[in-house]
């Protein structure tokens, strides 16, 4: 006759026993507890998910009022820019207190510690809306030929200042470069975040009147070089005799080009040692249109990327301009050097590698 200890009942109470441990132990850390956020972690989940829900708030306000037909407020675009803004920010500020918050790259190549891949269509949202905020209004004179009218004014207009061949190729890539930096290259187009700027290169009327009187000074040695593009252009002067010259895209852009850009297309291969990445270039033209007394400053001191800016209305264009945005870290910054600057704006980058491969179909005959 079998032991109470060896019966089959209580041979299987052990062995359930032992399987229920085995149990607990192998489901332990599934069942645990998730780890305490420090009070900073948690500050920074809460302020980032703030930010979230503020900015589907505004992108969901602009879009009823824009189906609705209603009439939308004074510059609609500026609330809606600067909480994007606030979401990036608070994202790159939440993954520097907890790097685990780092997601997988995302398709519009903006760094993965500063965006969070889930809110692509949120951005994809945002674009759709200020497509319509900024839409060109219907009398604007638009051109066939958008990017190669760009690339043909800035290398007439290099070629009048003397520049070589060579150099007026870099001064039509580098004007491409501001038409995508300023609008992603759509011509004519308005600005829901300013009453100011407007057009193809976003120019304001003191702008656009500086510009065309600087072309007037080179007119004709720019017919007496280049016969056909005069002639288009005493076109488009007449096509835009009674509208505002920034809504017809070939002067827009003449003249944006002629008020802050021209005076430096001859100065180019000083530039191209000092920078010899050619998007370092686009970008240092780009901080002519955002801060130019700095950057001719810089430009002056033959050293651009040592020369130090430190000045706070300057640093507040930069961060106005997504340069030194995002982050307490940069917030924070009260001064930064050209290389610095040119280094944060990162943002910038596929606009000019998008600039840098259409010039090269333009110069190849692939694209008009």
């Amino acid at each position: 006759m079998p032991s109470p200890a060896s019966s089959p009942a209580r041979l299987w109470r052990h062995v359930a026993a032992l399987a229920f441990a085995l149990t607990i132990v192998v489901l332990a850390p599934a069942r645990a507890e998730p780890e305490k956020l420090t009070k900073a972690e948690a500050a920074a989940v809460a302020a980032y998910d703030d930010a979230l829900a503020a900015f589907k708030k505004v992108l969901a306000q602009r879009r009823t009022e824009i189906d609705a037909g209603k009439a939308l407020p004074r510059l609609p675009g500026q609330a809606v820019y600067l909480a994007r803004l606030k979401v990036m920010s608070t994202y790159k500020d939440l993954t520097d207190v907890l790097p685990s918050r780092i997601g997988p790259p995302n398709k519009f190549d903006v760094p993965p510690d500063h965006f969070d891949v889930a809110i692509e269509p949120l951005i994809e949202e945002y674009a759709d809306l200020f497509a319509v905020m900024q839409a060109p209004p219907k009398f604007a004179q638009a051109s066939k030929t958008p990017m190669k009218d760009v690339v043909d004014l800035g290398r007439a207009i290099a070629r009048a200042k003397g520049a070589d061949a060579a150099t007026a190729d870099a001064a039509g890539r580098i004007s491409l470069g501001i038409f995508f930096a300023e609008t992603n290259a759509r011509q004519n187009i308005g600005n829901a975040r300013s009453d100011t700027y407007k057009g193809s290169l976003q120019t304001g009327t003191s702008e656009d009147r500086n510009g065309r009187r600087k072309w007037a000074a080179i007119k004709k040695q720019v017919a007496k070089r280049d016969p056909k593009l005069a002639a288009r252009d005493e076109a488009e002067e007449a096509r835009a005799a009674r509208i505002d010259q920034r809504y017809n895209h070939w002067l827009a852009v003449r003249n944006g080009l002629m008020n802050a850009h021209a005076d430096l297309f001859a100065d180019i291969p000083a530039i191209q040692k000092m920078l010899p990445d050619e998007i370092d270039q686009m970008k240092l033209f780009q901080l002519i249109q955002i801060v130019p007394t700095p950057t001719r400053a810089a430009l002056k001191s033959g050293n651009v990327e040592t020369y130090r800016i430190s000045d706070k209305r300057v640093m507040g264009f930069l961060r106005n301009n997504s340069i030194f945005t995002f982050g307490k870290e940069n917030r924070a910054r009260t001064s930064a050097t050209y290389r610095e600057i040119l280094d944060a704006m990162w943002l910038f980058t596929p606009k000019f590698e998008k600039a840098r491969d259409r010039f090269h179909a333009i110069k190849n005959g692939a694209l008009e």
